[in-house]
């Protein structure tokens, strides 16, 4: 049988585990070393280079070197290394090359078969687009899991007797999960998800980064922004800083040389005290309040109820973390999984399941929940982007759910199925993840011909919907498959050349402007693409519609 390994695919570093003995095992890698930087690089020959060469060489070479890149996946948004731009997809299949590489020289064997972790929150394009990316690297993708299920599954396989809730805070270098599972007798059943994707290890970084540019322009006049090799130095010292100030109340910030002016060398010289770190992070790590608010409030069940608080990524070493939590829950978190390598391990846990490895005395059983509610686009009212919710948030999968909808108009032979994925019930806030038409309904009154739509939603998270004629079993179906559906994006930089630009000219640049404050606006920015698109194609009925929507959506 094929060995499947399990891979914690992560933003800032990624972990693999083998389960042998008994055991998950995590592998060495070509560096003799547990754990692989997320970085890739082109050498001075323009080779591929992962790991700590890709790391080691960005502060020489940063326009050659991509990091972080696991927050990129799902978006239209390309990286630059050396000459050419790569997908966040390719990124992720160059570092998970070098996993499968180094896996086959530890096992002694060609390595096809692999469990990869996603965040919890992930969306249905981003586990494709990490399917894809294992696909790509050569791997037969046995199953996405959710980190904090993986993690969960390491505590488990020691603690299989245990009756218990379990909360486990799942804190990365991008990315935040929080989950909430019920222990009885071998069954691990999730309860609840919740998380934000674009919070993690990077955003504290990232507060530091632009405080200490901050105070370097305040001493010198000199915007260290404009310099990548500058930069390049005070990110790696701002993680530096960090790190430290996990074990000690203060780090100086030494970096002689950072930036020459006027043939004049300017140093960095900043003392950063913990207190002071705390103070610039304060507000990101309130924001896993409400994810853990929300996972409380699905499931049912309250924080005095919980029996555990598992700390998973290692974002969760940052002291302020654990007072925050401790004070929030009114109790100290357990420390009993490694928050470094708790997700691979039990995505090894995972693969070993699906192998059918696990003896009688360790058998696991599992089950998981969709993070985000799944329907379809109908008429409520006067409404005609209701959103009709058939599966949702937090329901256990893998599941099979069905609801009935009837004709809206007199002589309806056909009806256009639009799936969204979203909290709002109203689409437009939504995401639309696949669509297609169900012809071959009887000409009849309004209302007289029913419609089932069935949404079966597996354990990778991928969703089947078909939609079925009552009275005459004609039948259409589709696959989530976002890979597929994807839009193309084209070049809308010429609809200032069109014949409409005139008109749509003032709600373009109010909403460009909007959007410099509302950056990670995906809902927005998408609304003005299609916007742009349709003025450039001279499609006025269609730039109306998308000028409406951004009126009300953006309030201008």
């Amino acid at each position: 049988m094929d060995t499947i390994i399990g891979i914690d695919l992560g933003t800032s570093t990624t972990e693999a585990a083998v389960y042998q003995d008994g055991k998950p095992v995590i592998m060495l890698n070509f560096d003799g070393k547990e754990v692989t930087p997320s970085v890739v690089g082109l050498d001075d020959t323009g080779n591929v280079i992962v790991g700590e060469k890709a790391e080691g060489q960005q502060l020489l070479a940063p326009e050659r070197t991509v990091r972080e890149v696991k927050r990129l996946i799902g978006t239209d948004e390309l990286v630059t290394m050396g000459k050419r731009q790569y997908s966040p997809v390719e990124i992720s299949s160059m570092i998970l090359s070098y996993v499968r590489n180094y896996a086959g020289k530890y096992l002694d064997s060609d390595i096809t078969r692999a469990v990869i972790s996603v965040p919890a929150y992930f969306d249905e394009l981003q586990r494709q687009e990490t399917m894809e990316a294992g696909r790509a690297a050569g791997f037969m993708v046995d199953r996405i899991i959710n980190e904090p299920t993986a993690a969960a599954l390491s505590y488990g396989l020691e603690h299989m007797d245990e009756e218990s809730y379990v909360l486990v805070y799942d804190l990365g270098g991008g990315t935040f999960d929080v989950t909430l599972l019920e222990m009885f007798e071998g069954v691990l059943e999730v309860k609840a998800s919740s998380g934000d994707n674009k919070l993690g290890g990077k955003d504290f970084d990232q507060r530091l980064i632009d405080y200490l540019v901050r105070q370097f322009q305040q001493k010198h006049g000199i915007d260290l922004t404009k310099d990548l090799y500058a930069m390049a130095r005070v990110r790696d010292e701002a993680l530096r800083c960090k790190i430290a100030l996990s074990a000690q109340e203060e780090y100086a910030v030494q970096l002689p040389v950072l930036i020459m002016k006027d043939d004049v060398p300017y140093a960095m010289d900043e003392i950063v005290t913990r207190v002071k770190f705390e103070e610039l992070i304060q507000d990101l790590v309130e924001r896993t309040h409400e994810p853990i608010r929300v996972v409380l409030s699905d499931s049912g069940i309250s924080a005095s109820e919980l029996d555990k608080i598992l700390l998973v990524g290692g974002s969760t070493r940052v002291p302020l973390v654990r007072k925050d939590i401790e004070a929030y829950f009114g109790r100290k978190p357990e420390a009993a999984v490694d928050p470094d390598y708790a997700v691979a391990q039990g995505a090894a846990i995972q693969a070993a399941i699906i192998a059918g490895l696990m003896d009688e005395d360790n058998e696991i059983v599992m089950t998981d929940v969709n993070p985000y509610t799944l329907g379809v686009r109908t008429i409520h009212g006067y409404d005609d982007e209701y959103m009709s919710v058939i599966i949702p948030r937090n329901k256990t999968i893998p599941t099979t759910k069905k609801q009935r909808y009837y004709t809206s108009w007199d002589g309806q032979t056909a009806a256009v199925i639009e799936v969204y994925q979203g909290e709002s019930s109203n689409v437009r806030y939504n995401h639309c993840i696949g669509e297609f038409v169900l012809k071959g309904i009887p000409d009849r009154a309004a209302g007289k011909e029913a419609i089932e739509v069935s949404f079966s939603y597996n354990q990778n998270g991928m969703l089947q919907v078909t939609g079925t004629v009552v009275s005459t079993g004609e039948e259409a179906s589709i696959e989530i498959n976002m890979l597929n559906t994807k839009e193309e994006r084209v070049d809308v930089s010429g609809w200032k050349s069109s014949g409409l630009a005139g008109d749509y000219r003032t709600v373009i640049r109010r909403v460009e402007k909007w959007l410099k404050n509302h950056a990670d606006d995906e809902n927005a920015e998408k609304l003005l693409y299609n916007l742009k698109k349709a003025v450039m194609e001279e499609d006025e009925d269609l730039a109306e519609e998308y000028e409406e929507k951004l009126h009300y959506y953006v309030g201008e």
